[in-house]
């Protein structure tokens, strides 16, 4: 049996590296804001969590909640300044605020899952490499493909095009 349409692989991966290319500019500001951002939340989050023996509960609520507010301004101003328009910034905040609270959430759950496992493999995953692996590679990592189409959808919309009136015929 012959096909003459391309393989599905081939296709997703051009459909892959179409969206790459169509949203590249946006996707290295983001990651761009995310890296500052992450350094801002793993220093802290170790700063608090093991050189002021917090717990990595508090110490990521805390850490998170600095990252994403420095994150928000680099986001409305570098990454997605063009869809600023007059959307007003606290609406732009709160909503801002919500998503990256289903991120930190998703990070927390992360962290969840490695206590749980920990009580079964203590001498695996009740470590500080396993917690910080936990918290700062899957938590932000999954949380962060999460945000950044939450945030291009409905926190830096697009502004709507005013379409122009038809003309009319006489």
């Amino acid at each position: 049996m012959t096909t003459t349409g391309t393989p599905a692989p081939a296709g997703l991966v051009a459909r892959g590296i179409g969206l790459l290319k169509r949203h590249s500019g946006e996707l290295v500001g983001f990651l761009g804001v995310g890296g500052v951002a992450y350094v801002v939340d793993a220093g802290l989050f170790n700063l608090l969590y093991i050189g002021y023996d917090w717990s990595y509960w508090y110490a990521k609520i805390l850490s998170g909640v600095v990252a994403m507010t420095l994150a928000f301004f680099g986001n409305r101003h570098w990454t997605w300044r063009e869809r600023r328009g007059s959307a007003a910034a606290h609406r732009q905040y709160a909503l801002y605020f919500f998503f990256n609270g289903i991120g930190l959430l998703i990070a927390m759950g992360c962290l969840w899952v490695n206590s749980r496992l920990a009580e079964v493999w203590p001498h695996i995953f009740d470590t500080k490499i396993a917690v910080n692996v936990a918290a700062m590679v899957f938590g932000v990592g999954i949380a962060s493909v999460f945000r950044f189409f939450a945030y291009r959808t409905w926190v830096f919309r697009r502004a709507p095009q005013l379409q122009e009136p038809a003309a009319e015929t006489v």
